[in-house]
């Protein structure tokens, strides 16, 4: 095994990366009981409004009349205006008898929606659940569960707001005919990719089938049937336990997102993840890998949006989470080579871009 990087070489790496000034965010501590009820009644309206088509609408028009939308989306027209009603008490829309139009915090809601996916539609039951999860009278993945569908929506929202600019810069210097993207949730980011670069091809591979099924439609829309392949799999299956993937050995890139930590669970074999990512790609010559970390503790007296939720959630899950250090640590001890670490997009997430030795 390689040795892993000295302290020296750790606070080096980590000083040639710069923070956003977004990261450190602007919830003020400790939050006053008013902002935090709000808050979670906020969160629910913002997502509900998402489901209900308001940030598509907005992206095309500048206005909506109520009674319209209401009929074009057989809307009960009541509970409608109650949740514009509400949206416009947390200034976020204005209404005008029947007239609604956006205001500017709205733009910000709709850079960060994939947050509201995730935290409100896919984990509400987890968080919902969590003194009973401390109690040991429930447990994820027994009693309680995420919404793996919402989960994977979320994600790709906040891929498309927030990362795909920074990915694409990467992805527009390497050389590749086949990408394989792991934990692929319904496949629009390897699609988009594939769909950039002539002649290459796809493989998704996500453990959730409700996940799988949104990517066949996500395949179809992007016309990408012959290119791209959605798989269902668990990749620890794969690293591990013996499932073969076609066209695995043909892989030039593999990338992961928001999903090397699930990979990292268990104890046993937490050391073994990457070379076994290596093994199973054995042709890859470059590994995009992406994760949020542990947000630094220090004196700030502000949050940023997702990481509390992000922390909490995988500690409710039983899932642990790592630090930037320690992410770059098990690369260098995988024998991958650190070629650089970027900020990617949602506070405190990192893409390391890696190469095969």
């Amino acid at each position: 095994m390689t040795a892993p990087l000295s302290r020296d070489s750790l606070q080096d790496l980590g000083e040639s990366v710069f923070l956003p000034a977004e990261w450190q965010g602007a919830a003020n501590t400790p939050l006053d009981a008013d902002t935090a009820f709000n808050g979670f009644i906020s969160t629910h309206v913002v997502f509900a409004l998402e489901q209900l088509g308001l940030f598509a609408w907005f992206d095309e028009a500048d206005r909506l009349d109520v009674p319209d939308y209401c009929w074009r989306r057989q809307l009960d027209e009541s509970v409608f205006r109650h949740l514009v009603s509400a949206a416009e008490a947390f200034g976020y829309l204005e209404v005008r008898d029947d007239r609604v139009t956006p205001r500017p915090a709205w733009g910000e809601l709709r850079r960060k929606i994939g947050f509201f996916t995730w935290g409100v539609g896919g984990y509400h039951d987890v968080f919902a659940n969590a003194a009973s999860i401390a109690r040991g009278e429930r447990a994820f993945g027994k009693d309680v569960l995420r919404d793996e569908g919402m989960v994977a929506l979320g994600s790709a929202q906040a891929d498309m707001a927030l990362m795909r600019n920074l990915l694409d810069e990467q992805i527009a210097a390497l050389d590749f005919a086949v990408i394989a993207d792991l934990g692929s949730g319904i496949s629009e980011r390897v699609c988009r990719l594939v769909k950039s670069r002539p002649g290459a091809r796809g493989l998704g591979l996500d453990i959730s089938a409700s996940a799988t099924a949104l990517a066949a439609g996500t395949v179809e829309r992007h016309e990408l049937a012959d290119r791209v392949q959605p798989i269902c799999a668990d990749v620890l299956d794969v690293l591990f336990r013996g499932r073969r993937i076609e066209g695995a050995d043909q892989v030039d890139v593999a990338m992961s997102f928001m999903f090397l930590h699930d990979l990292l669970v268990d104890p046993a074999t937490r050391s073994d993840v990457i070379p076994a990512l290596r093994k199973a790609f054995p042709r890859a010559h470059t590994f995009l890998l992406a994760d949020t970390t542990v947000r630094p503790r220090g004196e700030n007296d502000t949050l940023p949006v997702f990481s509390s939720g992000f922390e909490l959630a995988h500690a409710l899950m039983g899932v642990p989470v790592y630090t930037r250090e320690e992410y770059e640590n098990l690369f260098h001890e995988g024998g991958l080579h650190l070629r650089r670490t970027i900020p990617f997009g949602a506070p405190h997430t990192y893409l390391f871009v890696l190469e095969a030795q």
